[in-house]
């Protein structure tokens, strides 16, 4: 059973920093790309960030770029996303995200998801 499992979300004033974790069980970690979306109640979920396996390319949503860092440690199967210059908009709940091809197909897993709220 592979699980990912979430965690640093908080309440943060605007312009302020968090950093989320995220930790997936299994040996298939490295070979998988790893991702952050996030989701606020009435929108569709969009991805906020993306690393790949092996040369760790980053993927940014326009929104984030320049302020949010995605980084992974295969060491500890971990993922996160360190968010900077945070603002109202920012608030949702962030997804953990992990995909990964086996035998031509696609299989992908979703943590439970970590609330996040920028307010003063």
């Amino acid at each position: 059973q592979v699980q990912l499992v979430e965690s640093g979300g908080g309440l943060v004033q605007p312009g302020g920093s968090l950093r989320l974790s995220c930790v997936v069980s299994g040996s298939f970690f490295r070979f998988t790309v790893m991702g952050w979306y996030r989701q606020v109640p009435g929108k569709q979920r969009e991805l906020v960030a993306s690393v790949t396996p092996g040369s760790g390319i980053t993927n940014y949503g326009d929104s984030v770029k320049g302020r949010f860092t995605i980084s992974r440690d295969n060491s500890k199967n971990t993922v996160y996303l360190q968010m900077n210059y945070l603002k109202p908009e920012d608030t949702a709940v962030y997804y953990c995200n992990a995909k990964r091809v086996l035998g031509g197909i696609e299989y992908a897993y979703w943590g439970q998801g970590t609330q996040v709220t920028v307010s003063s």
